[in-house]
């Protein structure tokens, strides 16, 4: 337990110093695609029904939360080939699981934040969210999901220019294809099949029925906690490959 939250207080710390640089940073992309594809043309076409604006928020919450949790992976390559400490942490008597629960815990953290950024630019622009339990569930699932592969990769990966490779083949297209920005209803069924394999599409399906306050789609629900497990203790067995 300690070991846990010796780990989480240095993430806690990090986010505190550059906690006014993480929330503008936080809110660049997002308010750059609001007002692109939400004032530009987010009140002029429907998608499933609503406009696309409100269609749209969503789909940023999944995204954004998506790339904040997953960016701990970056912190991790620093602390372990620059720093040290995440040696540091290996060295000392500290579960495995406790250093994985305490690093996801922490990219969780920044991808909460994220999705706080954007509801409150969603404000702004006269779009107002179901913040309820389920929404914070949809939200949650998706961070611990991606933290957890995050400290996969982390771990598996030699240098930051393999990390930067793993997010350009990997995370980047699940931030556009995953039904961020459009109705997965649209794709072909080949594509529509495909995509439904990742875990962003799921999430993003229970963040926006929270969102909107539409009936919770367990399933995408139950989907993307799964991958989160998965992804958690094949990080934690990833972190003890990394020892040998």
């Amino acid at each position: 337990m300690k070991g846990f939250l010796g780990v989480f207080l240095r993430e806690l710390l990090i986010i505190r110093k550059r906690i006014v640089k993480m929330l503008v940073s936080f809110s660049v992309s997002p308010l750059l695609y609001l007002i692109a594809f939400g004032w530009g043309i987010g009140q002029k076409i429907t998608v499933e029904g609503m406009n696309y604006l409100s269609f749209l928020i969503p789909g940023l919450v999944a995204m954004s939360s998506m790339n904040r949790s997953f960016a701990i992976s970056s912190e991790i390559n620093i602390a372990r080939f620059y720093w040290k400490i995440f040696e540091e942490f290996q060295a000392a008597p500290v579960s495995n699981l406790a250093i994985a629960a305490g690093e996801v815990l922490g990219g969780i953290l920044r991808g909460l934040i994220a999705s706080a950024v954007i509801v409150v630019l969603a404000l702004f622009f006269g779009v107002h969210l179901n913040l309820g339990i389920l929404f914070f569930l949809a939200v949650l699932g998706n961070t611990f999901a991606f933290s957890s592969l995050a400290l996969i990769t982390s771990m598996l990966v030699k240098s930051h220019a393999d990390q930067a490779m793993l997010t350009n083949f990997v995370i980047t297209p699940m931030a556009f294809l995953c039904g961020t920005f459009f109705s997965l209803k649209t794709l072909p069924a080949w594509a529509y099949y495909t995509v439904k394999m990742l875990p962003l599409s799921h999430a993003t399906i229970a963040i926006r029925a929270a969102a909107l306050g539409k009936p919770m789609p367990w399933n995408a629900l139950g989907i993307t906690f799964c991958f989160g497990i998965v992804f958690f203790i094949a990080g934690v067995w990833a972190i003890r490959g990394a020892q040998e």
